[in-house]
């Protein structure tokens, strides 16, 4: 079923540009930081280019289907730089969704009671809360001069919630079991 409200709406239309944006912008930044000689950042833009497109194909699902011009800002970073730049541009993109864009997206489909897109963007804002942090590690090691020590990332494919070295026994917001979250 369609969103039925406006303006939750054209808040599954914006969180879906950005989230579609940061997807595309973390595949490229992963590059430069593997240019750069840093392989652990490269595969974290790489896996939380992954969340973000399962939160965009959930807000997309949220849409259901409807077809419309929409105006779409996101807040996203163009372009590019080293990757400590790169890497600082994650971390305030991230921190605006999480202290900003998603509280008031789920405060909004709460009040219009649109369920289905209060969770898309419940599921969104506590993977972001992540990276936020798994980005400010690797900032902190790349200023040290040196790449993030990573073994493992798992992603759920239903959230986005992102974990290193092992996944949980389910997801902690979606309830996904281990066995169907990516690894990277």
């Amino acid at each position: 079923m369609a969103v039925k409200n406006a303006m939750t709406n054209s808040f599954l239309h914006s969180a879906y540009s950005g989230e579609s944006m940061a997807h595309m912008r973390y595949l490229i930044w992963g590059d430069v930081a593997e240019k750069e000689g840093f392989p652990n950042v490269a595969r974290l833009f790489r896996a939380v280019a992954y969340a973000e497109k399962v939160h965009a194909g959930n807000h997309f699902r949220e849409i259901d289907g409807e077809t419309a011009d929409a105006l779409v800002p996101a807040n996203g970073v163009f372009g590019y730089g080293k990757t400590a730049e790169n890497l600082q541009g994650a971390i305030n993109g991230e921190l605006f969704e999480v202290e900003q864009m998603y509280p008031v997206y789920m405060n909004a489909a709460e009040f219009q009671n649109e369920p289905g897109a209060k969770r898309s963007f419940h599921g969104a804002l506590e993977a972001e809360k992540i990276h936020a942090k798994l980005f400010q590690q690797a900032l902190d090691a790349v200023k040290a001069g040196h790449d993030i020590e990573l073994k493992h990332i798992y992603v759920c494919p239903v959230c986005g919630h992102t974990v290193l070295n092992a996944p949980p026994e389910k997801c902690p917001v979606c309830g996904t079991k281990k066995e169907l979250y990516v690894e990277f």
